[in-house]
């Protein structure tokens, strides 16, 4: 797994489907749904969480409109559009039945209605199959949406309670689970001040088997790898005790931690996870860009070469959270941008558009993430011609490193550094070495040289 190159996508943006009320930005939405159920009776028996997701549908709430025509169909239209990029892996966002934007998930085991079914997402499984395609899902297992059947029997009393933190808590044996929440607003533990996302309990062993019964289950339809989503807010233990369950049925399923900053190889080693999102490398490439200053990008890559020493992080130049590089640096410094990614150490992930020089601009609002997770034209011809070239480059950057490999684990060397100024190697260990130079004036070009290879360069007005 650690040599794919992924292509990763938010599906509900990417298809077009309706995201939230209309109320909420006065953009039109999906509208909310007709009525909501009363919370689930409080159970007394012991806790089957299998049972809670089985609830008939009229005790559960239900997800935003379903979709008439499955939206996942949509994404199958573009594995091909991935395999000529380069590409081997498609990472997908959120695909399972939430409230609205995906990760206020209200059932782990059911496709969201406004994407598909399951005959949807195997049919999109089996399309990746056949043209060699891993496929990597999107865990929320940090918290859930307070729609969730769970929460709600556990807001109404109910033994759940013990899968969340409830300000009425007296520990992990009592009735709310570990005592977080103390003087919250909503009366319990909220992810990032939403209220609208309650928190799990990760000392509960009843949390811990439901994260496993959502890995394998997915595994089991035809997952290869799971993002892990804010996995910076679960302690590491948790992951310690689910992932090596999840393993001993599928040994070479892959897991990445979604982690903004910390000590990387020391969450790697404590969780047992097998990459995670390199956002100091993120941070350092479009800052160095947009700031001139190359000292930035060096200072980090120098760190990067000590990460790769315990582990391949993910690397990245956009994804569903961040605005689009384009619209950060300039189209012409994108492909600079580009060019670090694929050539220095990692497993790389393109955000769907980025190659095509999409613009975007993420907002802390209400729909303020719509920017940066567009619709998809329906189909690869139906894309403007003004991003080809960079879509073409990336071509060729993908294709230097199908032809070396190594460069998954490659260390760089600095050769030559200015604030506009940078060269360095990209280095496999004996001969193998492949020559970066990056240069902000009088125009920002890249060309990367590899023993007995024209060179590849870059020069565009932007």
């Amino acid at each position: 797994m650690e040599h794919s190159i992924w292509w990763h996508v938010y599906p509900l943006g990417a298809t077009g489907a309706p995201i939230r009320p209309v109320e909420q930005t006065g953009r039109t939405q999906s509208p909310a749904p007709a009525s909501r159920a009363p919370a689930p009776t409080p159970t007394t028996a012991p806790l089957d969480h299998a049972a809670a997701q089985a609830r008939t549908p009229a005790a559960d709430p239900a997800p935003a409109t379903a979709s008439a025509d499955p939206c996942l169909d949509r994404l199958a239209d573009w594995l091909d559009y991935l395999v000529e990029l380069g590409a081997n892996g498609l990472a997908l966002g959120p695909v399972f039945a939430s409230s609205t934007h995906g990760y206020d998930t209200i059932d782990h085991f059911r496709i969201d209605p406004r994407l598909g079914d399951d005959t949807a997402f195997d049919r999109l499984a089996e399309a990746c199959r056949d043209r060699g395609v891993a496929l990597m899902l999107d865990g929320v297992l940090n918290h859930v949406g307070t729609e969730h059947p769970l929460f709600r029997a556990a807001a109404a009393g109910g033994r759940e309670r013990r899968l969340f933190h409830f300000d009425d808590a007296t520990g992990a044996a009592g009735a709310g689970g570990a005592a977080q929440a103390t003087g919250s607003v909503p009366g319990y533990a909220v992810f990032e001040g939403h209220d609208g996302l309650a928190v799990l309990n990760h000392d509960s062993d009843e949390v811990a088997d439901l994260a496993v019964s959502v890995l394998t289950h997915w595994l089991e339809r035809g997952a290869s790898a799971w993002r892990l989503d804010a996995a910076y807010a679960v302690p590491p233990a948790f992951w310690a005790r689910v992932l090596p369950r999840v393993r001993s049925e599928y040994p070479d399923a892959w897991f990445l931690g979604e982690v903004i900053h910390g000590d990387y190889a020391g969450i790697i080693e404590r969780s047992t996870m097998d990459s995670l999102t390199q956002y100091e490398l993120w941070k350092a490439v479009w800052g160095s860009l947009l700031d001139e200053n190359f000292f930035e990008l060096d200072w980090c890559l120098n760190r990067h070469n000590g990460f790769l020493d315990s582990f391949t992080p993910l690397t990245f130049i956009g994804n569903h959270d961040v605005t689009r590089i384009a619209s950060r640096v300039g189209d012409a410094k994108a492909a600079l941008a580009a060019t670090i990614l694929l050539t220095v150490g990692g497993v790389p992930a393109i955000y769907y558009g980025d190659e095509q020089a999409f613009r975007g601009v993420k907002t802390e609002r209400v729909g303020g993430d719509d920017q940066v997770r567009p619709e998809l034209p329906s189909t690869p011809a139906d894309l403007s011609p003004l991003g080809g070239w960079l879509y073409r480059w990336h071509q060729d950057l993908i294709g230097m490193r199908r032809r070396h490999p190594w460069l998954v684990h490659a260390r760089t060397e600095r050769i030559v550094l200015d604030n506009r100024h940078l060269e360095y190697d990209a280095v496999g260990g004996g001969w193998r070495r492949i020559r970066v130079r990056l240069r902000l004036d009088p125009a920002p070009r890249a060309e990367v040289e590899a023993p007995g290879e024209p060179a590849l360069v870059m020069g565009h007005d932007g």
